[in-house]
C-alpha cells in the first residue's frame, strides 16, 4: 500500500488520482471514477469530488493508496 501525504484537511478523489500518478490527465480521472473503477475504504464510489482525508484507502488498477496528513496539517 502506497502513502501518500496531503498537508491540507481534504483532496478530492479525481485530483489524488492525478497527484498519485494513476492517471495522466483529470479528464481521465474523471472517466475512471464515474464509470465505478475506483473504491474508497472498499466502497465503489463514482463522485470524483468526494473528500478523501487522512486515514482514507482508494483502490485503483491494482493499486491501493493510503492518505495521510502531513506536517502542516497534523492530524
Amino acid at each position: 500500500m502506497k502513502k501518500i501525504e496531503i498537508t491540507t484537511e481534504f483532496i478530492k478523489l479525481d485530483q489524488l488520482l492525478k497527484f498519485a500518478g494513476l492517471v495522466m490527465t483529470g479528464g481521465e480521472a474523471k472517466e475512471v471514477v464515474v464509470e465505478g473503477y475506483v473504491s474508497v475504504n472498499g466502497e465503489v464510489c463514482t463522485m470524483r469530488g468526494k473528500k478523501i482525508r487522512p486515514g482514507d484507502v482508494v483502490s485503483f488498477d491494482g493499486e491501493e493508496l493510503e492518505v495521510v496528513a502531513g506536517e502542516a496539517y497534523p492530524s
